[in-house]
């Protein structure tokens, strides 16, 4: 019949629910994983560089995104350990877990970005090279790896809201399993309780590999 609209069922709506949730789930794990691990490995490497006047003519000065701040690095293990406890955790529990893990991408991406521009770290350097407190960094330059950590907590911030608005529809690492096998125990030792004058739990009771005569 014309004009009349398909209105989706209770299953289709589950199922498009379950699709949403493998694939915001998916992408929630790649970007939090990788966004730490550039985050961590940005951190490692050279920031910016330049030089100091001494004696001996100019004095090459380097340093590294942990010497320019620490931030980022801890912000990355925080966030990525809170990737993981997304799924220990539920409803109240697990949206308190998915802000942290948003938090720590927006911390991570504003602490690389202070410390592109920088230049504390190598006056620190120059003064105790020139053995001049009032000595600075001259030739001043800085490199890329700042911005390549901001990327990365900018995939953890994307990590965190992805849980914030998905994470409802992941699955939980919990004790259901357990239980329910606990459960199942008692259920299965009164279903090895046969009654001779039933074939049916005769035949049930040999179908599970049991002795009906033995109870």
């Amino acid at each position: 019949m014309e004009g009349v609209t398909a209105v989706p069922t209770p299953r289709s709506e589950a199922a498009g629910s379950a699709r949403t949730g493998r694939l915001t789930l998916a992408v929630a794990l790649l970007s939090g994983a990788l966004g730490a691990a550039v985050a961590l490995l940005a951190s490692r490497q050279q920031w910016s560089e330049g030089t100091v006047a001494v004696a001996g003519g100019p004095f090459p000065l380097t340093a590294r995104g942990s010497d320019v701040t620490g931030v980022p690095a801890a912000l990355a293990v925080v966030g990525l350990a809170a990737l993981v406890a997304v799924f220990a955790v539920r409803r109240a529990g697990r949206l308190a877990v998915a802000a942290l893990l948003a938090l720590s991408g927006a911390g991570t991406i504003a602490a690389a970005l202070l410390g592109a521009s920088d230049r504390a770290a190598l006056d620190e350097q120059a003064a105790k090279a020139s053995g001049d407190t009032s000595a600075t960094v001259q030739a001043l330059s800085h490199t890329a790896w700042p911005y390549a950590a901001a990327v990365g907590g900018a995939l953890l911030l994307v990590a965190g809201l992805l849980a914030l608005r998905y994470g409802r529809l992941w699955p939980a690492m919990s004790g259901r399993h357990e239980r329910d096998g606990a459960a199942a125990r008692p259920r299965r030792k009164q279903a090895a309780r046969v009654d001779p004058d039933r074939p049916e739990d005769l035949w049930k009771a040999l179908d599970r590999g049991e002795d009906p005569t033995g109870a």
